[in-house]
């Protein structure tokens, strides 16, 4: 006998700017979802642009999405980013009470499980919490997010741009780099130092196709990342070789003004051998800062 809840009219006629999509392979099967189209992070390979602290080809974009079949996860998840782009939006703003459990699992469709799963990764990203009368109250997540939060707050429909998300990336990069050459000039081994100027001069004899640059400068700057002793560096490292944050394009001017400065990578590395700490670190920074985009940023309020 087929349970599933029939599609509402409404939904039939038009679907605005939400759709109705029937949920699969998940709790709450057989039921329908509303969902908004909304940007989406997708992957696709090599387009030849550097984001990451290391210069890294990045796969990642962001772009619009038409109508199309639901994908294929746990109502729970889509739900959970429903509600996180109704808060990074400001539709539920700091302070104010998430919609009662029952009324979320009949806006939508869907089983109470489903939405007390939704409520509870909300809460492990720090976006509500549950005060001590038990109503479930919505956080600034300007105060309260995590960085892991970066790739949500560009699907949202509102809040800071992909374009913004991606110099503040970019400048992120330039200041955990520039830092973490002066901590390495200061604590690195004489083994890891000589390691650091071994990678440099494989880094002269790469290239000049980019990729193969890329490749070299990873492995160059994780020297140096692991040289820091920094752990908390060392992991937001990870994170941005990975593609973990929404990054819009570099230019190519900018990419290859630092990909293609050998020197600057070869005097770097001799820098952090000397222990010389502060030449290190303004050399680093300036290295890394090229690849910032110079327009300006919108005016924090």
């Amino acid at each position: 006998m087929d349970t599933r809840l029939p599609l509402p009219i409404a939904a039939r006629r038009t679907a605005g700017p939400f759709e109705w999509r029937p949920a699969v392979n998940g709790v709450g099967d057989g039921a329908y979802l509303r969902e908004p189209i909304r940007v989406r992070a997708l992957h696709f390979p090599y387009q030849f642009w550097s984001n990451q602290l290391t210069s890294r080809l990045c796969l990642s974009t962001l772009i619009g999405m038409p109508r199309q079949h639901i994908r294929r996860e746990a109502v729970s998840d889509q739900l959970f980013a429903l509600l996180r782009d109704r808060i990074l939006g400001g539709e539920l703003p700091p302070g104010s009470a998430l919609t009662a459990e029952r009324d979320l699992a009949g806006e939508f469709g869907v089983n109470r499980h489903a939405v007390r799963e939704a409520v509870k990764r909300l809460q492990q990203a720090r976006l509500v919490e549950v005060s001590h009368g038990g109503r479930t109250l919505v956080l600034d997540w300007r105060r309260t997010a995590g960085l892991d939060l970066a790739v949500g707050i560009a699907a949202a429909d509102s809040g800071p741009s992909v374009e913004d998300l991606a110099r503040d990336a970019l400048e992120m990069r330039a200041c955990i780099g520039a830092d973490a050459a002066r901590l390495c000039a200061l604590r690195c081994s004489e083994e890891a130092a000589a390691d650091i100027v071994e990678a440099a001069g494989r880094y002269t004899r790469s290239g000049p196709d980019l990729a193969e640059l890329s490749a070299a400068d990873i492995i160059w700057w994780r020297l140096i990342v692991e040289g820091s002793g920094n752990v908390a560096y060392l992991l937001a490292f990870n994170s941005l070789v990975d593609g973990a944050l929404p990054v819009a394009d570099v230019p190519d001017d900018l990419r290859t003004a630092e990909l293609l400065d050998v020197d600057a990578h070869v005097r770097l590395a001799a820098h952090i051998a000397a222990r010389e700490a502060g030449t290190a670190e303004r050399l680093a920074r300036e290295l890394l800062s090229r690849s910032v985009p110079a327009t300006p940023r919108k005016a924090v309020h």
